[in-house]
């Protein structure tokens, strides 16, 4: 049983939105899990992002998920049978019994002779009638295990011939009991708010966020609903005192998305007419300055991205025990309680989602394995936001986390992931937070200026479409890069400007592709040197090596120069395992930095400790508190002194009831380095609850009253503590 709540309160890795495929991003985002304190992470945190692919994140990061058991056993991509082109679908919601009745009209190309074609469709729904486009009756088996229709053909289908079916579908759509993602809810029927999400199969579909769509929707609700959906929208009322909600979106895309529940009327913020909020009565309150953020927000991506296909944007309320977030074109539904928070972490939560109005609904993946291409751009783009608003502090921080989810599963190259399940952590990890440090990574060598110009030309080359991984190489090699030179072709030094020339170049960027996209791992620098005076009081000669362990590596590397006098950063090219350098400074260099930016993705010991600690809640998430452990104890190794690793073994001891080994390793985060600040207040209210549980009152008194000295209201921390000297901690009973 203490398993099962654990798995229950736990869905992970967002930010942050943001799988895309779907992003479960209940802040799981890296940064949740390795700066927040266990109130926050031991919470269900999901989103669904699109396309590609928020959360399982933010990010693993913006949204605490936790994970159930999905499957990440490694199988040939499934080859693309046909090409869906457009639907027509009806659908009657009847939130007071979940039952969906709905007949959807498939028009397809068959990219394959076909003797017989599969379908999914969500394992809640029954097919009551299927013909064909002549009205022939066709037969179907459905495959429960994969949440699929197979439907066997009585003439086969000639390749490159269209046709349409005909389905007509009913069942009950209730909790998360038959959706496709084990434990997360994507398509309910229910009162206040049905959801029926593009991921939940709520219709009969292919090609999970690659292959695109047209769609005509006609949604019958009871009459105080209303429907969001994407596209040119009108409401009829019918005879029987229900209304119908029409949708056409022409475009091929992926507008298989629709809410619908007891909404107000829409809701703007003051001067901005294009963003509209539905909400229940119940986060009225919070609506207008969502709004207003909202604007803020897409205002920031448009002048970055460009204008989008659609300016209006429909912020929708999800109930609380689905996914965090999810998208579609002109669609950014969010939690309701995430829509009256007011924390950075729903604020980047936003910021993901509508990222994936350009990455996953303009352009898409062309397939699974060009996933971190829309995945990683929207998290990209979500912290490119945090950077303008939050600053240059912030922006690092979060770099920092996502390095951690990028290297937490990094054992199959970004080019094919296409054979692990989208929803599994590793695909998650890999295309959301890998994915983003390749862009992270892109605009270091690029320049800011040209990387910009990179991706609105990606947008405007590919709308509409799907993109491969080898397009994004070609486009970004094509980029003209600016870069100094004095006459002689030398790299200039900042007191050269006056003879420094510009002249435009092109990357060649195989070997980085190469690396990142096809290749796993990171490199480990050292850094060894000498430092040589030179004569006529001319400065200092700094003559050394820099070796990482990639043999095949090749990037431009930032090296810092603390000197006597000014700090100097200078540029070095590093390639294979070893590579010299020589800079010439005026004041005595006293320390030299590699990447001190964090612009690279790369091994080190702090990430080391970070990369244990977050698989260690990821499988406190799955229930799996062994394994959790011994993650823990791995960190512990790379750093006996570090308090985060100290605290979430405490966490484990204290969930499995061990109270004793908890309140020593609570003590030993106490006695440790003390970062995250955080551990030292929970920490102590940890001990507090240990000594209420034991009947030692007292003791626990004084662990709160040590909790409040810290003046550290992290995740609400003083306010629990002073809550806590007035009334004891009760422990929650189990039927363990």
């Amino acid at each position: 049983m203490l398993l099962k709540r654990i798995a229950q309160k736990c869905v992970k890795f967002s930010s942050v939105q943001n799988i895309s495929i779907v992003q479960y991003h209940k802040h799981l985002e890296v940064e949740r899990i390795l700066r927040t304190p266990a109130r926050m992470s031991l919470r269900s945190r999901r989103i669904l992002t699109a396309p590609l692919f928020r959360a399982l994140a933010t990010v693993v990061a913006l949204c605490a998920l936790t994970l159930p058991c999905w499957t990440t056993s490694l199988a040939a991509p499934t080859r693309a049978q046909m090409n869906i082109t457009g639907y027509v679908i009806h659908a009657d919601l009847d939130p007071a019994t979940g039952k969906l009745s709905a007949t959807a009209d498939v028009s397809f190309t068959a990219l394959d002779d076909l003797t017989t074609a599969s379908f999914e469709l969500n394992n809640g729904l029954s097919i009551t009638s299927l013909t064909d486009n002549a009205g022939v009756p066709l037969s179907s088996e459905r495959l429960a295990t994969n949440f699929t229709v197979r439907i066997t053909l009585p003439t086969p289908i000639a390749k490159g011939s269209s046709n349409t079916f005909h389905f007509a579908y009913t069942g009950a759509l209730i909790g998360s009991d038959t959706s496709p993602v084990e434990g997360i809810k994507l398509a309910a029927v229910a009162d206040p708010i049905s959801i029926l999400l593009y991921a939940g199969r709520w219709f009969p579909m292919t090609g999970l966020f690659t292959d695109r769509f047209t769609a005509e929707m006609h949604i019958r609700v009871p009459a105080d609903y209303t429907a969001v959906g994407s596209g040119n929208a009108t409401k009829a009322a019918l005879p029987d005192g229900r209304n119908e909600f029409s949708f056409i979106w022409s475009k091929p895309g992926f507008p298989g998305t629709i809410v619908a529940g007891k909404f107000l009327p829409a809701i703007t913020a003051s001067g901005i007419s294009n963003i509209h909020v539905y909400v229940t009565e119940k986060r009225k309150a919070g609506a207008p300055e969502f709004a207003a953020l909202a604007g803020r927000e897409f205002e920031f991506l448009s002048n970055l991205f460009g204008q989008p296909e659609s300016s209006r944007i429909n912020i929708v309320e999800l109930p609380e025990d689905a996914v965090s977030a999810a998208w579609a074109p002109e669609i950014a539904a969010i939690a309701g309680n995430r829509i009256v928070d007011r924390t950075a972490a729903s604020q980047r939560l936003l910021s993901n989602t509508l990222a994936h109005q350009w990455w996953g609904s303009q352009v898409s993946p062309a397939t699974l394995n060009d996933a971190w291409i829309t995945n990683g751009m929207s998290r990209y783009g979500e912290l490119m936001y945090l950077e303008d608003s939050a600053g240059k502090t912030a922006f690092q921080a979060a770099i920092s986390d996502i390095s951690a989810g990028a290297l937490a599963y990094d054992t199959e190259p970004l080019s094919t992931l296409g054979r692990l399940d989208p929803f599994s952590p590793q695909f998650q990890s890999m295309t959301l937070e890998k994915g983003a440090m390749v862009f992270h990574m892109l605009r270091w060598q690029m320049g800011d200026e040209a990387f910009d110009k990179f991706l609105r030309d990606l947008l405007t080359q590919f709308p509409d479409k799907g993109i491969r991984s080898a397009q994004v190489e070609t486009l970004a090699e094509a980029q003209p890069i600016l870069s100094s030179a004095k006459p002689d072709g030398s790299g200039a030094k900042a007191e050269d400007a006056a003879s420094v020339q510009m002249k435009a170049t092109h990357l060649e960027l195989t070997p980085f592709f190469s690396e990142w996209i096809d290749g796993t791992g990171a490199p480990a620098f050292t850094n060894k040197y000498a430092v040589y005076r030179l004569g006529n009081n001319k400065g200092f000669r700094t003559q050394g090596s820099i070796s990482e362990d990639l043999d095949l590596f090749r990037m431009p590397v930032e090296l810092r120069i603390e000197t006597d006098g000014k700090t100097e950063d200078r540029r070095i090219d590093v390639a294979g395992s070893d590579s010299p350098y020589t800079v010439e400074t005026f004041g005595r260099p006293r320390r030299i930095t590699i990447d001190p930016e964090n612009w690279l993705l790369k091994s080190t010991p702090d990430l080391a400790i970070r990369v244990a600690v977050l698989r260690g809640q990821q499988l406190v998430a799955q229930g799996d508190l062994t394994g959790a452990l011994a993650e823990y104890q791995k960190a512990l190794e790379a750093n006996k002194s570090s308090s985060l690793a100290a605290y979430r073994i405490a966490e484990v001891f204290f969930l499995q009831h061990n109270y004793q080994a908890s309140a020593n390793s609570f003590r030993d985060a106490l006695r440790g380095d003390g970062d995250p600040r955080w551990t030292e207040v929970w920490s102590h209210i940890h001990l507090g609850y240990i000594f209420d549980v034991t009947g030692q009152r007292e003791r626990a008194v004084n662990e709160y009253r040590l909790a409040v000295q810290t003046n550290d209201n992290t995740q609400g921390a003083l306010n629990e503590a002073r809550a806590r000297m007035q009334s004891p901690y009760k422990r929650e009973r189990t039927d363990n």
